[in-house]
């Protein structure tokens, strides 16, 4: 990233971030990390790189960058597309359901549109005054698990992953948001860790990426581990258990919420006999459904 000359002037925040932009652009590199546009993803590693905060001030993007300024800014606009590391493991920080999230290649980047369903408290799904026991399968960096949280400050909220390192990121997380008296984390195959406890709510975004198109995913994929997303040859794997074993674990009147993305046609093809109901989203995505607890009993 060449110096940005305004008649002789240092280049000015705002100057780094349109001209890092202007890069990724032509590098052709893949978002949806966090961040679905150029501008946003070079804002977010200049931002970093000058240690300006995510909400920076107007007046800040006017602000002259020194040239060491410059050079961070230009490292990781390098490392973005030599690498094709997504943004936000570049800068260790991302936002779910307007909270910080610390992520790093050891968990899923947080994507999903449960944040728009857990803002509104699975309203009108579920009566949110009643619900005092959530668990989030699968949680990766404790996003959903935290949102939920916060969402329901009366409830208690349990969070399952299968893999030790993902815990440890959650575990940070936690401390972060200082929720370790309500949030407990379990090393847990599915819900095998929670034998015998129900829950009001059931939230899960699992693996579900079949073997053909984790081949086709983008390169900044090969960096999010590969058990969080690979879920068998039709991604179906994961999505499997937890139907086969949520109805045992759904409180009456309870709600299981399942993110399956592009698998979503898979699921109606697998399981025709079940009443979905797919979420739509005021902010763009999809393949989430939900199913009540006496929905469910049409497994048993």
């Amino acid at each position: 990233m060449k110096p940005v000359s305004h008649r002789g002037r240092k280049p000015t925040v705002l100057q780094l971030i349109e001209l890092g932009a202007r890069r990724l652009r032509r590098a052709g590199v893949f978002f949806g990390h966090g961040t679905d546009n150029a501008r946003d993803d070079s804002a977010a590693l200049v931002l970093h790189a000058l240690g300006l905060p995510h909400e920076a001030r107007p007046s800040l993007y006017r602000r002259p960058v020194s040239e060491a300024g410059r050079r961070r800014a230009e490292h990781l606009i390098e490392r973005r597309i030599r690498e094709r590391i997504p943004a936000v493991y570049l800068t260790g920080l991302t936002w779910f359901a307007g909270l910080p999230i610390h992520v790093d290649e050891r968990v899923l980047i947080p994507r999903s549109p449960l944040a728009e369903l857990i803002e509104r408290q699975f309203a009108p799904w579920i009566d949110p005054a009643r619900v005092r026991r959530i668990v989030d399968v699968g949680t990766g960096s404790g996003c959903i698990a935290i949102a939920c949280a916060k969402a329901f400050p009366r409830a208690r909220v349990d969070a399952l992953d299968i893999s030790p390192e993902a815990l440890e990121v959650a575990r940070a997380n936690v401390r972060r948001h200082r929720l370790g008296r309500r949030l407990s984390l379990f090393k847990s195959d599915h819900f095998s860790a929670i034998e015998g406890e129900t829950y009001d709510i059931i939230v899960a975004n699992p693996p579900y990426v079949g073997a053909r198109e984790l081949r086709s995913l983008p390169p900044e994929y090969r960096h999010e581990p590969r058990m969080a997303l690979a879920a068998g040859p039709a991604g179906l794997d994961s999505v499997t258990v937890i139907l086969r074993n949520a109805g045992r674990h759904l409180r009456p009147r309870g709600i299981l919420v399942v993110e399956v993305g592009n698998t979503a046609a898979a699921v109606r093809r697998a399981y025709r006999h079940l009443p979905f109901t797919w979420l739509e989203f005021e902010r763009g995505g999809g393949g989430v459904f939900l199913l009540t607890a006496e929905q469910l009993q049409q497994l048993s």
